[in-house]
């Protein structure tokens, strides 16, 4: 069944909300995207009719949710969507194709961070009862902007400390900071590398007037401090094991110059110790990574540790 719906994944394409920041550096973008507008067919057509003029994106949502209706209620729902996105290409900036701000769906082509919003998006769809394509849509609107309202560029929430303090506001996710040990140290928050790059995005090229907005909002997220699992200590211990639980998201905090986290990926347990399952670049697709977390966090100077995030139930 999953590598039908990889398949069906593999053709549609449609918009989701951009990338955070901190995670779409790099990449080329997305080539074709069909607009997200609610396509509803006539009530007099046939249900084979309705289902032949579907958009192949909105076929592969329902599909999973379908299959995920016939799971038992213990199942790790996180993990189960996640791992219906393995194989599917890793693409950055997919989401940075239209003139105009609206939501986009994107599910055969996917980067860290649209990875995360999609199969949170879907896990919300379970906890909430509502199976549907259009509860789908509205998840992801929510989560990917300000107040859930579109309206412009600025309206996007682009760095994802500034998408867990707003999605945590909501009820969405909650951000787990203790015990300490292992959340030993403090991040504190220092982004600009929008503002400071503008030639970077292409919204930003086009609308310079969007700058100071985006500015502002860089300085109002500035100076939070969040406590987070040095790299040292992301280790496969009792300790780690109760803290950090299959499904979180795991959020890479970093040491670059403007920027808060470097990426994103979902936790996963195994006898070695915790691995990320994630949209990745390096592999050119949505993996687990067969190196431990821990590894893979050596391998990069640049991450300091992880912060871990709880979708709420």
């Amino acid at each position: 069944m999953r590598r039908y719906i990889v398949m069906v994944m593999c053709i549609g394409v449609c918009i989701l909300a951009c990338p955070m920041q901190s995670c779409a550096n790099g990449g080329k973008s997305a080539e074709a995207t069909v607009p997200v507008a609610d396509t509803l067919v006539p009530a007099a057509e046939s249900a084979e009719s309705v289902d032949t003029k579907k958009p192949e994106y909105r076929i592969t949502v329902e599909a999973l949710l379908k299959q995920a209706r016939q799971q038992s209620s213990k199942t790790n729902f996180p993990l189960f969507f996640a791992r219906q996105f393995l194989d599917v290409p890793y693409v950055a900036h997919t989401l940075e194709v239209n003139d105009e701000e609206e939501l986009v769906i994107n599910t055969s082509e996917l980067d860290c961070t649209t990875l995360v919003e999609t199969v949170t998006a879907l896990t919300l769809c379970v906890y909430q009862k509502q199976f549907t394509f259009g509860a789908f849509q509205e998840n992801l609107r929510h989560m990917r902007y300000r107040n859930g309202i579109i309206d412009r560029y600025p309206s996007r929430i682009h760095y994802f400390t500034d998408w867990i303090v707003e999605n945590s506001k909501a009820g969405i996710v909650s951000e787990i900071q203790e015990p300490t040990p292992p959340f030993t140290a403090v991040q504190t928050v220092k982004v600009n590398y929008m503002s400071q790059h503008p030639r970077s995005y292409k919204a930003l090229r086009e609308h310079p007037e969007y700058i100071p907005e985006i500015a502002e909002m860089e300085q109002r997220i500035s100076g939070s401090q969040f406590r987070y699992i040095p790299k040292s200590e992301v280790k496969n211990t009792a300790a780690m094991r109760e803290v950090v639980h299959d499904g979180d998201i795991i959020a890479i905090t970093c040491n670059k110059a403007g920027l808060d986290i470097a990426h994103l990926g979902f936790a996963v347990w195994r006898e070695d110790g915790l691995h990320l399952l994630n949209a990745s670049q390096l592999h050119k697709k949505v993996v687990e990574e067969p190196m431990t977390l821990y590894q893979y966090l050596r391998k990069h100077p640049s991450h300091t540790g992880i912060r871990i995030i709880r979708i709420i139930q």
